[in-house]
């Protein structure tokens, strides 16, 4: 078993743009995790399915299409459906402040919003996604 964190990191929606989620995907592997990036225009049953495949310990999702409330809601129903509360659901992009509290509510470890470095969110994964090795 790898001692290593490994990341989903996940466009869901119809969203096309990527360039966020593979400068993060690319912070992520940079800094030693394992990271597997879906592609764009994934269902939440997609990126579900392949967290779970990979043994995930965690989720990004990089939203910009105004969707993340239902897109990010979605994804933690399907977790909590396949008993996969355990991997951390965190995410970024054009997410209005005042939404933030409400995803976090639902679940959402963690938003960074535009001009977040990718070392906060490297930092803050390895406090908050990694999994104890024991």
């Amino acid at each position: 078993m790898s001692s290593r964190v490994r990341v989903v990191v996940a466009k869901p929606g119809l969203d096309g743009h990527d360039r966020g989620a593979k400068v993060v995907a690319r912070a992520l592997r940079d800094a030693g995790m394992e990271v597997v990036y879906t592609g764009l225009h994934q269902t939440p049953e997609q990126i579900v399915e392949a967290a779970i495949q990979e043994d995930a310990d965690g989720i990004g999702l990089s939203v910009l299409s105004g969707a993340h409330m239902t897109l990010f809601r979605r994804v933690l129903e399907l977790l909590a459906e396949r008993d996969a509360r355990d991997i951390v659901v965190f995410g970024g992009g054009i997410i209005p402040d005042a939404d933030i509290p409400e995803l976090e509510q639902l679940g959402v470890a963690k938003v960074f919003t535009p001009g977040a470095t990718t070392q906060s969110i490297v930092d803050w994964v390895r406090a908050n996604v990694a999994q104890p090795v024991g």
